[in-house]
């Protein structure tokens, strides 16, 4: 999602800090996660290698895949696991990136001002591929979820005709810490793990 900030100034710049007047200039070696913590952003700004990636105008098809997959997640969640849309995850001192839904250790969540959640306790990241996050969807993001033992991810993209969604399943493997493809589906999402999972990916056209 949205464009990489590297830049020192934006319009409307004063905006984005709760306790400065100014737009700060970024770090040399970029904002670390406790840094960006403390800026005023818009809504879904994530933090990757340090620069800030905005948030572009969205498509109606992530929004209906995110409804989706996310009241399917539930139906049959573990007691001791959350469903969370939009949250960021800590991967390290430079990363924080925000999927579009994770799947939690129900212990992480530790109430409403919560505002993000630790690499180690997210099960499985989602990304709804759009335009613009094409290369961090398919390539960076993945890259630094498996590197950080998120133990499974899905890449969710438009397919076919119908544009209906096609989801990308992987499983880390715990000495190389890469992604491991365990299919792609299309009409139905029918898992064993991280827990039993069946989704009705046409059920997206009666939304």
């Amino acid at each position: 999602m949205g464009g990489t900030m590297t830049a020192e100034a934006l319009p409307e710049a004063s905006q984005l800090r709760r306790d400065d007047s100014k737009w700060p200039v970024p770090p040399e070696d970029g904002y670390t996660v406790d840094e960006f913590f403390t800026l005023h952003l818009p809504p879904h700004t994530e933090l990757i290698d340090g620069s800030l990636v905005f948030v572009s105008p969205q498509r109606e098809f992530r929004t209906l895949v995110m409804d989706l997959l996310v009241n399917g997640l539930r139906v049959h969640v573990p007691e001791d696991l959350r469903v969370r849309r939009e949250m960021a995850v800590v991967l390290g001192k430079r990363n924080a990136p925000e999927p579009d839904i994770v799947v939690v250790k129900a212990e992480a969540v530790t109430g409403r001002r919560q505002t993000r959640y630790e690499a180690a306790d997210v099960l499985l990241a989602v990304e709804v591929v759009s335009p613009d996050s094409e290369d961090r969807d398919r390539d960076t993001k993945p890259h630094k979820y498996a590197a950080a033992g998120i133990p499974h991810f899905w890449r969710v993209e438009m397919s076919g005709e119908h544009e209906r969604p096609a989801v990308w399943t992987y499983e880390c493997d715990e000495v190389t810490k890469r992604y491991v493809s365990t299919g792609v589906h299309h009409d139905r999402l029918k898992l064993a793990d991280p827990y039993d999972i069946d989704i009705d990916l046409t059920a997206i056209d009666r939304l």
